[in-house]
């Protein structure tokens, strides 16, 4: 940031924000960003590409003598992915002025909370709500991501443009059984958390597949006392729901919780169910993304338009201010992997896309 003639803070929030100033007066600001923080077993490309690359762009511009009335601010979100607090869109949502202090006292497995963490980190927590942006002081947010899909591969196509980003939804179930003797209790007579547990998870795969615009996962599962030869007295299980259409998500839990009570009442089983998390779909602005499809077309690239099954720090940015979308093409459609890949004619379209894009502002 420093060498490509930008300012640099960072907030309470933990996002490092390089600004490429204008030397117009009461300049609005055009925001590029991603988040720096990735999964366990992740790539290297899933957020972190949103921010290198626009700044490939902005030291272009600066090398160049290229300014704009307006600036341009590429920030580092802290903390997207949630991995570690189970809290997501942390950085983003501080920027938007959404974000909730309740979020501070979530912990990580090492008990330390999300308040500390910061405190350690350098920020000062109770701070956060200054550091949000003035929307009137926006122009709007563009984010630069792979797709962590196939279609712009089979579609032979560099980048694309988002049209909406994905609701999502997470829950905990924790199923209630008893424990004993796996030879010696009859298997009528069972009550096995476990087996509960896989009649919920083949429930919610087939009502997943049952619609085009549903997807989901039941991704951790922790089963006690987990002993080889005892059955299971208590199995805690996740679900994440998402959908570009927020009716058909809703849908889908009342369908999926009703068919979740009527199988384990069916098991004589017992268990607690708690919604931990939820985002509305956004769509993308029409305006914005009409300027990035120009941009494409300017470099000679074909236009796509799809939407995005993962969530991203747009959903937080929007309360904000506009936002538009990249997708850049990866290889297979791979992410959340070490695999994640690229190719670097695709990353020089994408940078050049950006540039038409900002002209074009």
């Amino acid at each position: 940031m420093l060498e490509s003639g930008m300012s640099v803070s960072m907030d309470n929030a933990a996002n490092l924000i390089g600004r490429y100033a204008s030397n117009q007066p009461n300049a609005k600001t055009l925001i590029f960003g991603s988040h720096q923080d990735t999964v366990p077993n992740g790539g290297k490309y899933d957020g972190i590409l949103g921010v290198v690359a626009p700044l490939a762009l902005i030291h272009y511009f600066n090398q160049n003598n290229i300014t704009f009335p307006y600036h341009i601010d590429v920030i580092a979100f802290s903390d997207e992915e949630g991995t570690r607090f189970q809290s997501t869109l942390l950085g983003s949502k501080a920027i938007s002025g959404i974000f909730d202090p309740a979020m501070l006292d979530a912990k990580d497995a090492q008990q330390v909370s999300l308040y500390d963490a910061l405190v350690d980190f350098g920020c000062q927590p109770e701070l956060i709500e200054r550091d949000a942006y003035v929307a009137d002081d926006v122009l709007g947010f563009v984010e630069l991501h792979i797709e962590q899909g196939p279609q712009l591969e089979s579609a032979k196509l560099p980048v694309g443009v988002v049209s909406a980003i994905t609701g999502i939804e997470r829950h905990t179930i924790t199923i209630h059984g008893k424990a004993g003797h796996a030879g010696t209790v009859p298997m009528n007579n069972r009550q096995d958390a476990l087996v509960g547990a896989s009649h919920v998870i083949t429930l919610f795969d087939q009502l997943c597949k049952s619609d085009k615009d549903l997807v989901g996962v039941i991704g951790k599962i922790e089963n006690f006392p987990n002993g080889v030869n005892v059955i299971p007295q208590r199995t805690d299980i996740t679900v994440e729901l998402r959908s570009p259409i927020d009716a058909k998500r809703v849908q889908a839990r009342e369908t999926f919780l009703k068919g979740v009570e009527q199988a384990l009442t069916t098991l004589n089983l017992s268990y607690d169910h708690s919604q931990t998390y939820e985002q509305q779909a956004v769509q993308c602005s029409k305006t914005l993304s009409s300027k990035l499809v120009s941009a494409i077309e300017a470099c000679g690239i074909e236009s796509k338009t799809l939407f995005s099954g993962a969530g991203h720090d747009g959903l937080a940015v929007s309360s904000l201010t506009d936002i538009a979308m990249l997708f850049m093409r990866c290889t297979n459609g791979i992410s959340h992997h070490p695999d994640e890949a690229i190719l670097p004619e695709d990353l020089e379209a994408s940078i050049k896309v950006l540039k038409e894009f900002c002209l074009a502002i």
